[in-house]
């Protein structure tokens, strides 16, 4: 594998983070639910890494497309009906509570919001996952129902920095997936990859900089930006 670019530490006046994979790990949660629905279909193919990241239509659409809408509407039920009961291994990734504290530090000394999630889940999938973290809600968050056209396509993350009131060359998107790190990229934002989902070999050739979590990762305030650097450097 080719040493990926480290362009950290990077100045933003936001950070837009994905969660599956990033902020939360609900890997396992995510394929057992599409692995159940999968041999529901008899569709005589697992979920793979290079899934994760997508809106689950989008995934039906690839992995089942002799669907009609009608029964792609009705699979799409199905999942996230799967999904939203299978919440109970969900855990918060090491250093995301304290980098989302760091954030919110960073806001208050600069009287903006500097963050938000924009995620491929739909809003009752988002509310089912996060509410097992405990940690705050953003207002201005992005999820795949409020979306024409999710990741890879570079929309959800255009419009979570129309959200915060930024321009998405001036944000920093954090991202697990190979097309969650596209859609950052398109959208014209700077990418950080966390190798927690999918291999390192696939997502730098993407990103700006590649970490193994949230926990390599810290923010502080410089002449009215955000500084996303290493922890520690």
């Amino acid at each position: 594998m080719p040493t990926p670019v480290d362009e950290l530490p990077l100045r933003a006046r936001a950070l837009l983070l994905d969660m599956d994979g990033t902020l939360i790990d609900s890997g396992p949660a995510v394929e057992r639910a599409w692995n159940t629905l999968l041999r529901e279909y008899d569709a005589g193919v697992e979920f793979g890494h290079d899934m994760h990241g997508k809106p689950a239509r989008q995934v039906l659409a690839e992995l089942l497309p002799e669907l009609t809408e009608e029964q792609r509407d009705q699979a799409h039920a199905r999942v996230e009906a799967l999904e939203i009961a299978d919440v109970g291994s969900i855990l918060t990734l090491p250093g995301a509570e304290r980098l989302l504290r760091e954030l919110d530090a960073a806001a208050e000394q600069l009287g903006r919001a500097t963050w938000t999630i924009v995620t491929s889940c739909t809003a009752p999938l988002f509310e089912a996952r996060w509410a097992t973290t405990g940690l705050p809600v953003p207002p201005d968050m992005v999820t795949a129902d409020q979306v024409t056209r999710g990741k890879p396509d570079p929309e959800p993350y255009r419009l979570g920095a129309q959200r915060l009131g930024a321009e998405p060359g001036a944000c920093i998107v954090v991202e697990d997936s190979v097309g969650g790190l596209r859609s950052g990229a398109d959208a014209g934002a700077r990418t950080v990859a966390v190798t927690s989902t999918t291999p390192a070999a696939d997502l730098a050739p993407i990103a700006d900089a590649l970490v193994t979590s949230l926990d390599d990762l810290e923010i502080r305030v410089s002449d009215g930006d955000l500084v996303l650097s290493r922890r520690g450097s």
